[in-house]
């Protein structure tokens, strides 16, 4: 099943962004500030976008000690 499937059209801009940047990996996961400058979205989309993608278990949060990091599971 492709992710236009399952997510809205902000959470596959944010997919694709973190694809690009290679956030494939717990080692090569990034900052939702990074993945916001990406997609060229305001954060408030994106931070919902990651929402989403975690809930349908496309992407998981790590907590770090300053920012919380992001990377795709899929």
């Amino acid at each position: 099943m492709a992710i236009e499937d399952e997510v809205g059209p902000h959470a596959v801009k944010v997919y694709k962004s973190m694809k690009d940047l290679a956030m494939l990996s717990e080692e090569k996961m990034g900052t939702a500030e990074r993945i916001t400058q990406t997609a060229r979205l305001p954060k408030t989309m994106v931070m919902n976008a990651l929402q989403e993608l975690q809930n349908k278990g496309w992407a998981r949060r790590k907590v770090r000690e300053k920012a919380a990091g992001y990377y795709l599971l899929k």
